[in-house]
């Protein structure tokens, strides 16, 4: 939700407690600084852990997923390399006692209500989880994100506990799959997409292949 919508346009799924989602941000940003022209970015809320929500929305983490230890040590391992590679310090590699609905909640309410405010919020929560190791799921951390970038507090807080925008989050998460998104980061220019933290160059393939 950001830039020249008459220029070039990146559409970009992610769920902010995916590892791989800030790495892929960091590679899109090392992208957008090598252009000349501006890159707009069209964020689409993702939840990776649809299968696993209480009608409630709170997580239930004894469902099994699938996950075992060594689904996480590649995982781990691939953090470790992409970090390496791009660059990149991140305090944890893993945030799984993180609930990001919150967070996907209150920014999925500022791209609607504060499109040019959207950008540097969304920053700041993958820079609060992953650098400084804050719980991107407590409303009064997400309050604190938004007072730093000049946002209203209490409209964030309202924000948080609105039903009727829970509902339209979900509906963006159906809206994903319908799309055939089933996992993320997962990167999209002109109906061509791309999954996984892909390097600058890969993404400078994807947006300038026309």
């Amino acid at each position: 939700m950001t830039a020249d919508s008459a220029g070039d346009r990146i559409e970009l799924y992610a769920d902010y407690v995916c590892p791989f989602c800030y790495l892929g941000t960091r590679s899109l940003a090392q992208y957008r600084e090598t252009r000349d022209e501006p890159l707009a970015v069209e964020w689409h809320p993702f939840d990776l852990r649809s299968g696993k929500r209480n009608p409630d929305g709170s997580i239930d983490h004894d469902v099994d997923d699938g996950k075992d230890d060594a689904y996480f040590e590649q995982a781990k391992q691939n953090v470790e390399r992409l970090q390496d590679e791009f660059g990149v310090e991140m305090t944890q590699v893993f945030a799984g006692e993180v609930d990001s609905l919150p967070a996907q909640q209150a920014s999925w309410y500022v791209s609607q209500e504060y499109p040019d405010r959207w950008a540097a919020f969304d920053e700041a929560i993958y820079t609060a989880l992953w650098q400084d190791a804050r719980d991107i799921g407590s409303p009064d951390v997400l309050a604190s994100l938004a007072e730093s970038v000049d946002l209203p507090v209490d409209e964030i807080r309202s924000a948080v506990d609105d039903d009727g925008l829970r509902s339209e989050l979900e509906d963006r998460f159906r809206s994903a799959q319908r799309r055939g998104v089933s996992g993320v980061p997962t990167f999209v220019v002109d109906g061509t997409a791309t999954s996984g933290a892909v390097p600058p160059e890969h993404l400078a393939r994807l947006v300038e292949q026309r």
